[in-house]
């Protein structure tokens, strides 16, 4: 019996997803001028032998639009976290204050900008590709399925069709999320 067409758009929106929810956490890494915590979710912190997401050895949080903290839950990582932020190649200098890390977010260059708009551009032609992989797969199951009779000429290319449409509405989502980003990069 061969699958249906909900099913594999359903396989198919489900890997999508994926690949646009990566794009999401990628953009939510890029500084913009502004402090939000999502910025701190790449830095990974040496603690207790093991690289850890900052956000399980502290609470993070922006208490003001151009600060961060780290409210640190061991003190002896405050160093190591602070070394984490420093290193992480956000471009962020921070100062600890007892079991605190304070990290200031400067102003962003022209030239930071410029890096930060070709860096999201990356990051989304990146998901694009990944849609277009997803596509691909998508097409050789329908040729798959046709070619085993499984479906007719005709159902092939009504589900073919469907499958574009999918895709072209991923491609669209993240070619706006890249616009949204632009500005956010632009605006600060």
């Amino acid at each position: 019996m061969p699958a249906d067409l909900k099913t594999l758009k359903d396989d198919l929106t489900r890997r999508m997803d994926g690949a646009t929810e990566t794009l999401r956490r990628e953009f939510s890494g890029l500084r913009t001028g502004r402090a939000h915590t999502g910025l701190l979710e790449p830095v990974k912190v040496t603690a207790y032998g093991q690289e850890m997401p900052l956000n399980q050895v502290g609470t993070i949080g922006a208490p003001e639009p151009r600060m961060l903290t780290v409210q640190v839950w061991d003190k002896s990582m405050v160093s190591a976290v602070e070394k984490a932020i420093r290193d992480s190649g956000l471009g962020l200098n921070p100062s600890a204050d007892g079991m605190m890390v304070r990290i200031p977010i400067p102003q962003l260059t022209t030239e930071r900008r410029a890096e930060l708009a070709r860096t999201a551009h990356k990051y989304a032609e990146g998901a694009k590709i990944s849609v277009r992989g997803v596509r691909r797969d998508g097409m050789e199951q329908i040729k798959g399925f046709e070619k085993k009779h499984q479906i007719g000429e005709d159902l092939a290319k009504t589900w073919a069709d469907e499958v574009q449409k999918l895709t072209d509405q991923y491609v669209k989502k993240i070619d706006e999320s890249l616009a949204d980003k632009e500005k956010d990069i632009r605006q600060v």
